[in-house]
């Protein structure tokens, strides 16, 4: 007596109930097989068998207990227990033939086939225990140790039939499954890909630091990092919102913050956020990408000024599109310690950096005119080098008690060459901060005499 049993708790109702109306029908196939064999052994002999007898009635009976069972539980313990049922009443069975050599290989290679296909090893061996127990108890119990050669037909006939029709079920079984799997597979496809493109979407609403934590690339944990801050605006933005349609504002705004974003990129900063036409931008929150605190403050000034270069050249494809008045941006920039990590609620979380450094960044960047980078001294001292800057004074900014040390960045000093206008240089007991632009011509002369007083002076110390 075969087995057919596969644990199918993953598959739709109508699917399960199918597979497990195929598996009775195996069962039953089979079963029926064997008692129309025995039968055929009763009707041979000149009495009547009642172990023959009873086996008959208890296959019945099994046949319709396995057919609820398999229809309602799917439980490891359960299976197990129905494949040592099955190979012991296929033991017995067996016996009851006399160990006739035909139809109890039939019956074993069922047994085998069934363990082997959808149980593995450990299987096929609970089938070998239930084998032994079956033949065992026929052999010491019912005194069935003879072996003889069947000579009746119908047993033959019978259990072949059984055997070929069971076969034809298992594959016609395996068909059907291979054909849920590849619908399977194919809705699995389909739904990894929309997956995907959710994935995608939702991963533009985050900051890349705040996506590795999802992704598990990072921990979410809150701690102190030398950061640079940048913020920056549209000048006027808010009136221009008022005059453009919903649908231009929209493209205006969209491409606006796709330039920008591409230039971020390119500069390997991390966007924090879009506040409408403001954008808060961090570098050295990614420990990944950063290179350090100076090496993060100078790509951010280089990001500063290639984005107003970008705006400069958008103007013309906005004023394509009817907007008269150019669009402008003014940006600010500071460097300090900030408390980073994620902030918010159980039902909303933000990763960001918080502190006062970032409050300076953003009132840098509201004191700044049109088109100007406004930096903080501390990220000033750390692109000195490199960046040329004016020195703006000292402006009141909102919420700090003192005035805040500015300075007005305008070129790498490598791009400027011979059409550099502004001078600046510091050292201890020297400073000069020199724009040739807004020299008057009447102060020229006083301005140049005063250099070379101070130049005859430096080097005639230096000859001493």
């Amino acid at each position: 007596m075969a087995y057919y049993q596969t644990d199918n708790t993953h598959l739709s109702g109508e699917r399960r109930k199918a597979i497990a109306i195929l598996k009775n029908s195996c069962r039953s196939v089979i079963n029926t097989a064997i008692i129309i064999a025995l039968i055929g052994n009763i009707t041979t002999q000149e009495t009547a068998d009642v172990v023959s007898l009873g086996l008959v009635l208890l296959l019945f009976i099994y046949t319709i207990v396995t057919w609820f069972i398999n229809t309602s539980h799917t439980k490891t313990s359960t299976l197990v227990g129905l494949i040592l049922c099955d190979s012991i009443l296929t033991g017995l069975v067996i016996s009851e033939l006399l160990y006739s050599p035909w139809p109890s290989l039939i019956l074993i290679s069922l047994v085998y086939f069934s363990s082997l296909y959808y149980g593995g090893i450990k299987d096929w061996g609970f089938a070998n225990i239930g084998l032994a127990v079956g033949i065992g108890f026929g052999f010491f119990i019912l005194g069935h140790q003879t072996l003889i050669l069947v000579s009746n037909d119908s047993i033959y006939l019978s259990i072949g039939v059984g055997a070929i029709t069971y076969m034809c079920l298992y594959s016609f079984y395996n068909h059907r499954q291979a054909q849920d799997i590849e619908d399977e597979h194919k809705v699995l496809v389909n739904e990894v890909k929309e997956q995907k493109l959710r994935i995608y979407q939702i991963s533009q609403y985050l900051p890349k630091s705040a996506w590795d934590i999802i992704e598990g690339k990072r921990k979410a944990k809150i701690q102190r990092k030398h950061i640079t801050i940048f913020f920056s605006d549209i000048v006027g933005f808010s009136s221009l919102s008022e005059e453009l349609e919903a649908e231009v504002l929209s493209n205006v705004l969209s491409s606006y913050l796709a330039e920008m974003s591409n230039v971020v990129a390119q500069f390997n900063g991390t966007i924090d956020k879009f506040i409408g036409d403001a954008i808060m931008v961090t570098f050295g929150d990614d420990s990944a990408i950063s290179l350090g605190v100076k090496q993060d403050a100078t790509a951010c000034v280089s990001m500063a000024i290639a984005m107003g270069k970008r705006m400069r050249e958008l103007q013309h494809t906005w004023a394509e599109m009817g907007i008269k008045k150019p669009l402008q941006i003014r940006m600010g920039i500071n460097t300090g310690y900030c408390t980073v990590g994620t902030f918010g609620t159980s039902k909303h979380l933000d990763h960001t950096a918080l502190g006062v450094h970032v409050n300076l960044a953003s009132r840098l960047e509201s004191a700044g005119q049109a088109e100007e980078i406004l930096i903080s001294h501390e990220t000033w001292s750390l692109v000195k080098d490199t960046v040329l800057c004016k020195d703006r004074g000292h402006i009141k900014a909102k919420g700090f008690t003192h005035p805040v040390q500015v300075y007005q960045v305008v070129d790498h000093r490598k791009e400027m060459g011979v059409n550099q206008s502004y001078f600046s240089q510091t050292a201890d007991g020297f400073s000069m901060h020199l724009d040739v632009e807004k020299v008057k011509n009447y102060d020229r002369e006083k301005v140049i005499a005063s250099l070379e007083q101070a130049t005859k002076k430096l080097k005639k110390q230096l000859k001493v």
